[in-house]
């Protein structure tokens, strides 16, 4: 299955903090958190990103599609305006749920790994596919905690997820390398367990240890495993990948350095201009 950001090599997600940095990186695409978009609207930088070619993919946070409470269509909506308005290739979302009763979680909850939840996971994803112009990527989230009674491992739901909606996968390293560590797991063989055929893209990010668990944190250094992992995922499927930074920003130097660590892991060329 050919990813629609197939031949885009290495990106990032855009932030405005770093908007002046992602615009001198020689990168073939990012990522912008799509209910940063009121009503839709491009800021400047990321419209001159597209004029320079790169592709920019909505990623949304909020839809919940794990969630037993009917899909939220308006939040859907909201996706498709921010595909169209950036001629996106795709969009994005987790699998996971955010609220329940009408109170937001502020926090991306994993859903039970049970046949009744992908049989909701699932109806939710086709609704959102009925209404979205462009395809779309669902990703697997870091989770410090499994629901009990589990009757599939995260890499069979995903498989079953994906056959059955014919849904792309947004592949999070990071959080692979985060659950299998904290659940005493080898990563590399958690790795080649999951659906790699059905990859859109990568996310790449860093994490540290708090009390005995290791934390995906978004603003800690990519580690040398994640790193090892993404190696490992170059042998086995060609995939677009994606640093995640959400916070304590390094310096340009340090920031293009974990650039190029992500590139030579996973055989792309510099993306420092």
């Amino acid at each position: 299955m050919t990813s629609p950001l197939a031949d885009r090599g290495l990106g990032i997600g855009w932030r405005p903090e770093i908007a002046h940095i992602v615009a001198d990186l020689d990168i073939g695409f990012c990522e912008v958190i799509a209910e940063s978009l009121v009503d839709g609207v491009v800021p400047d930088d990321l419209a001159a990103l597209l004029t320079r070619g790169v592709a920019v993919v909505p990623h949304g946070i909020s839809l919940s599609l794990g969630g037993a409470e009917p899909l939220d269509l308006d939040r859907v909506e909201h996706l498709a305006v921010c595909a169209e308005a950036l001629g996106a290739p795709l969009v994005s979302e987790h699998i996971a749920f955010v609220r329940a009763d009408g109170i937001e979680a502020g926090h991306l909850l994993p859903i039970p790994r049970t046949a009744e939840a992908l049989d909701v996971v699932c109806r939710n994803i086709e609704l959102a596919q009925e209404r979205l112009p462009v395809p779309l990527a669902v990703e697997n989230i870091a989770a410090l905690f499994d629901w009990p009674d589990a009757e599939f491992t995260e890499a069979s739901f995903l498989r079953e997820l994906t056959d059955r909606t014919g849904v792309y996968l947004l592949l999070d390293v990071a959080n692979i390398y985060a659950n299998a560590r904290n659940r005493g797991l080898d990563p590399a063989a958690e790795l080649a367990k999951m659906p790699l055929d059905r990859i859109a893209y990568c996310h790449i990010a860093g994490g540290s240890e708090f009390e005995g668990l290791y934390h995906d944190t978004h603003t800690d250094p990519v580690p040398a495993p994640v790193l090892e992992l993404v190696t490992q995922l170059r042998s086995a499927a060609a995939a677009p990948m994606m640093l995640e930074r959400d916070g304590n920003y390094p310096p340009v130097r340090e920031l293009h350095a974990e650039l190029d660590a992500i590139a030579r892991a996973a055989g792309f060329g510099s993306v420092v201009r």
